[in-house]
């Protein structure tokens, strides 16, 4: 099924006026509610929707319906709060002022009941005026309680207060978390508290209470949304802190003391957070409510330390308003009379805080100890102190500020019996009348019971310096008070029972004899050595009361520290060089002291000179913050100016609204007065007409006409029989005198009718003759009135053509500016077509160009590419065909040796001296590595000098290997054919260049040097695949071998002579020598 179809605002309201003149208010209510709760209301303008929400809040306040009103503010609360919040400040005081009106006019309804049931009980209902109380009304009496008040209440008044509880309620969740509607949410807040207060609505306070602080805890949480609450600022900071002492105060009237220490750690809070400092004379209501809270929390210490607050908040404001620097109104009263009562409370007060402590025992309480100090550290900062006051603490700074003197006379004497004088025996006689004034003051008279243990405590403690043991009945004689505050022998007892077990007082207590023994153990404890010597928590240690002597304990506890005095004052007398060490380190300070005076006063100086410019850098900042702070004020100002020009404008608008609505009263008004009139009810002239509508109207005369029912009915029940006697016995006379008087009407009636004929015949002509004259006398003016007329329709119908030609005119100017615009934007549009096209193609170009770039450097790198691998292809085949050449010669060379080798095959041997065997292990030996710049080893040039006498040889001087004379060399093709005893084969080296041995063996071969030994010749070595095998030859490892092979003597090497083979000149000439 398709929605319905979506309604004007207006259609709405019609439609909502027509059922309501047909009775028909419930359909009339939801229908509104429907329009509002709809989502294509969303878009409809606030102006239309504001007189449709103020009726639906009227309609649901007379039919008791609070979920509809408060869905329906919800819904327009979430239309209008980014638009108008006007709109919804004004439907909210509609909801809230029609509510009030509810109750207040159900309290009226049922006062007006309760004494309409109350005159007609006490007249009517009473049949026997000496039996005014049936067993009936006792019966009822005793169930019901009030009777009939409270019944009326319930069934009239309840149910108001209920919906407007509600009210406020939604109301204040409406108006949360949003700073535009701060001001009205503030303002409903106080009015809820107003409500509580003066209907003594307890449980509704609590509830309020706690819903403001999880306002406040959820402001706190949604800070970042748009409209959100801002607590930092001050302003509305201010206004929290103004609620929250609104609250404190309702709290007090309503005696919720729980409540108002609550509200107390609110405003403590909010004053920590705010950064502007609260006026005082909110401060000073704050102080006198926390002195209230705790006096009623039996708190004296913590009451005493609030009245202290209060005054020196007094004293600070005296001191302001003094020297003009702040306004009285913003101030506390601070006449010598308001400073003279503080004084007094600081005083009494203090006065009032008990002696002996009044927590519970120690010992096993630990926990309870800390909790208590949390709560002391807790309540600390609740009066902003630094540190927790102590009786001694308050009494320190009332003398510092001479509150003593400043206080009414009764308080000062009661501050010099109890803290000054020492009177063990006059102390209750002394204080008694000081009592009595107490007890007459009503304000004063909460602090005589506290006041009492004091007194009882100094008692105590003056007498255990005087006496050891005391009769009970003598202190029950001291301990006299005035007669409305006397004390028992049982409260004595326990009080001091209550002592001893804090430890606060050492007294045994003997009920047989009935006498008191103060304890005097010399190894008691410190507190109890002496009743009341430290008397408690509460007092300093030293104590309070004057000491008339030591008490045993107190010698015994002082005694190491006298004999320490003594000894010292002994050593002075008694040792000489006591002294003088004494005054050498005196000396020796003071000479210290002169040496660093100038070094302090030159940084003394400095310092100062440090001082002096950080002064400097800060007057700067100061100054430059003063300037930014100038600015922003400057700022704030403007925005205070142009907030305070929308609010005229707002307030001109409400103006107008109200003086609508004030013309809308006085129509309603005046309709009241002319029902009135109409239903001639004389009695309601005291009545408010402004309260009265038709409804109540018809319910109050038809309460009239039941009072005069029942009136009637009880004049006719008294009077009843003597009527219907009385009417019978007039119809029996009548009926004889019937036949006689009928005929007198008859003719009386006849004659009547002739006249009123006559008389009627005669006006009728009258008239006709006045008709025709009339007729007569307006002939002769029709041609005038034709005339007229027909002039006045040509000069109107001129008029009409003149305006209809400047209307066209205008719609002619009209549509060639519509033109003129609408031209104007196709051109504005093809020319910012036209600049986007261009900058597409220029990007398309610019693309284009970089890729082309881009190419054209892949191109050039591609053909660097080949070059570098063109290059490497020639370097690769000029080092293939060095390669083949060095190979050619290689081999060219290796034949010249093969035949130089078979040449010298065919030469004859010679004997050579045999040389001894080398040792066996230089058989295995491994192969001796040739050594950098092919210079001889150290054994080579051992068995040179043996061999030549002595005499070393240089490092240019060819190994003996070489200069003997060498075997024909064996080539070798493979490792495999190698003897045995050659050891591991040769390793190639790079280039296959000849090795020093075969150089060294060429020279010695082309120089005709000395022959070496015989030895077997190693075989040569083929390199794998790296050119023509290399000869090993004088080694040296022919000489480790076993025995030397005889054969030739190998011809002398030469050079090859093959190109690219460099041969150094020293070589070419032993060559050729």
């Amino acid at each position: 099924m398709p929605p319905p179809p979506h309604q004007k605002p207006e259609n709405v309201l019609k439609r909502a006026h027509e059922l309501i003149g047909v009775n028909q208010a419930s359909a009339a209510l939801t229908l509104l509610h429907e329009h509002i709760t709809s989502k294509r209301s969303r878009n409809v303008p606030i102006t239309s929707l504001e007189p449709v929400m103020l009726l639906l809040v009227e309609l649901s306040v007379e039919q008791k319906k609070g979920k509809l009103a408060k869905d329906a503010l919800y819904q327009y609360k979430n239309i209008a709060q980014n638009t108008n919040v006007g709109t919804i400040e004004l439907v909210l005081k509609k909801f809230i002022e029609l509510a009030a009106e509810k109750v207040t006019a159900a309290q009226a309804k049922a006062d007006e009941v309760q004494s309409s049931l109350e005159a007609t009980t006490a007249t009517s209902n009473i049949d026997d005026l000496e039996a005014s109380e049936t067993p009936e009304s006792i019966l009822l009496a005793t169930v019901s309680g009030e009777q009939s008040r409270d019944r009326t209440d319930r069934a009239i008044v309840t149910p108001w207060l209920k919906f407007l509880w509600e009210a406020y309620r939604t109301v204040l969740d409406i108006l949360r978390n949003n700073a535009r509607l701060e001001l009205l949410y503030q303002s409903t807040a106080m009015q809820a508290f107003d409500f509580c207060l003066k209907y003594t609505r307890k449980t509704e306070f609590r509830r309020l209470c706690e819903l403001l602080r999880n306002h406040v805890q959820t402001a706190a949480k949604y800070s970042a949304q748009m409209h959100a609450i801002n607590l930092n600022d001050p302003d509305t900071l201010q206004r929290h802190l103004e609620t929250r002492f609104q609250q404190l105060n309702v709290a007090v009237e309503l005696e919720l003391w729980q409540e108002a220490f609550r509200s107390v750690e609110d405003i403590h809070t909010l004053l920590n957070l705010s950064k502007r400092p609260p006026k005082n004379i909110m401060m000073a209501n704050y102080y006198e409510k926390l002195t209230r809270i705790f006096l009623v929390g039996e708190n004296y210490l913590f009451h005493a330390a609030a009245w202290s607050r209060y005054y020196n908040l007094l004293r600070q404001s005296a001191a302001i308003v003094a020297s003009g620097q702040g306004k009285k109104s913003e101030n506390p009263p601070t006449s010598e009379a308001d400073l003279q009562r503080a004084a007094t409370f600081v005083v009494l007060s203090a006065l009032s805080i008990p002696v002996i402590s009044t927590s519970r025992s120690r010992g096993a309480m630990v926990d309870f100890d800390e909790a208590r100090k949390n709560k002391n550290s807790r309540l600390t900062h609740l009066l902003g102190m630094s540190q927790a006051p102590t009786r001694a603490l308050l009494f320190r700074d009332a003398l510092s500020k001479s509150l003593v003197r400043r206080c009414r006379p009764e308080i000062r004497d009661l501050y010099n019996i109890l803290e000054v004088d020492f009177h063990p025996l006059s102390i209750c006689q002394k204080i008694s009348p000081i009592l009595a004034k107490i007890g007459a003051d009503d304000e004063m008279q909460k602090y005589i019971i506290p006041l009492q243990q004091v007194i009882l405590t100094r008692l105590f403690q003056q007498l255990s310096q005087v006496y050891e043991t005391v009769d009970l009945d003598f202190v029950e004689s001291l301990a006299q008070f005035p007669e409305p505050f006397q004390v028992t022998r049982a409260t004595i007892e326990k009080f001091i029972m209550n002592g001893n077990k804090k430890g606060d007082l050492a007294i045994r207590m003997d009920h047989a004899t009935g006498v008191l023994s103060f304890d005097a153990d010399v190894f008691s404890s410190a507190k109890a050595a002496h009743a009341g010597s430290s008397a408690g928590s509460a007092e300093s240690e030293t104590g309070s009361v004057q000491r008339l002597q030591s008490t045993p304990s107190q010698i015994v506890r002082s005694q190491l520290t006298r004999l320490a005095e003594v000894l010292y004052t002994t050593c002075q007398y008694i040792d000489p060089s006591f002294n003088e060490a004494r005054i050498k380190a005196r000396d020796a300070a003071l000479a210290r002291a002169k040496a660093g005076a100038e070094k302090e006063h030159l940084e003394t100086l400095a310092r100062k000179e440090i001082i002096q410019k950080r002064k400097d850098k800060a007057s700067e900042a100061h100054a430059l913050k003063e300037k930014e702070n100038a600015r922003k004020k400057m700022l704030q100002e403007q925005l205070l100016q142009q907030a305070e020009a929308a609010r005229l404008a707002e307030e001109q608008k409400l103006r107008e609204q109200k003086r609508m609505a004030n013309e809308r009263e006085q129509i309603k008004r005046k309709e009241v007065e002319s029902m009135l009139k109409d239903m001639k009810l004389e009695d309601l002239a005291g009545e408010d007409l402004d309260t009265l509508d038709s409804n109540k109207i018809r319910m109050i005369k038809l309460q009239q006409l039941e009072r005069e029912k029942n009136t009637v009915a009880e004049k006719l029940r008294i009077t009843g029989k003597r009527l219907d006697h009385l009417e019978r016995a007039y119809r029996k006379e009548e009926a004889k005198k019937l036949p006689e008087d009928y005929a007198k009407q008859r003719e009386r009636d006849l004659a009547a009718y002739e006249l009123i004929k006559a008389q009627t015949l005669k006006e009728a002509e009258q008239k006709h003759k006045d008709d025709l004259e009339i007729k007569h006398r307006l002939t002769r003016l029709m041609p005038f009135y034709e005339n007229f007329r027909s002039n006045l329709h040509e000069r109107r119908r001129d008029e009409f053509e003149k305006r209809r030609r400047d209307a066209e005119r205008e719609l002619e100017k009209q549509v060639n500016a519509r033109r003129k615009e609408y031209r104007e934007r196709k051109i504005r549009e093809k020319r910012e077509r036209e600049e986007k096209e261009r900058a597409l193609r220029e990007a398309e170009e610019r693309a284009a160009k970089e890729k082309e770039e881009e190419e054209r450097r892949k191109e050039l790198k591609r053909e660097e590419m080949a070059r570098l691998k063109e290059e490497r292809e020639k370097e690769r085949e000029k080092a293939r065909e060095a390669q083949a050449r060095q190979q050619a010669r290689e081999e060219e060379a290796m034949a010249r040796r093969k035949a130089e080798k078979a040449a010298a095959m065919a030469v004859p041997v010679r004997r050579e001296t045999p040389v001894e065997a080398a040792p066996p292990a230089a058989a295995v030996a491994p192969p001796r590595i040739a050594l950098a710049g092919n210079k001889p080893s150290w054994r080579e040039r051992e068995a040179a000098k043996a061999a030549s006498g002595g005499a070393a040889p240089s490092d240019n001087t060819p190994p003996p290997a070489a200069r003997a004379a060498a075997p024909p060399p064996v080539e070798r093709t493979e490792s495999s054919d190698r003897p045995p005893a050659a050891g591991p084969p040769r390793i190639a080296l790079a280039g296959n260049k000849p090795s020093w041995r075969e150089r060294e063996a060429a020279k010695a071969g082309g120089g005709g040097g000395a022959p070496l030994a015989e030895r077997p010749a190693p075989a040569g070595r083929v390199s794998s695949g790296r050119g023509a095998p290399i000869e090993r030859e004088g080694s040296g490892r022919g000489e480790r071998e076993a025995a030397p092979k005889d054969g030739p003597a190998p011809e002398p090497l030469k050079a090859s002579g093959a190109p690219g083979k460099y041969v150094p000149k020293w070589r070419r000439d032993n060559a050729g020598a």
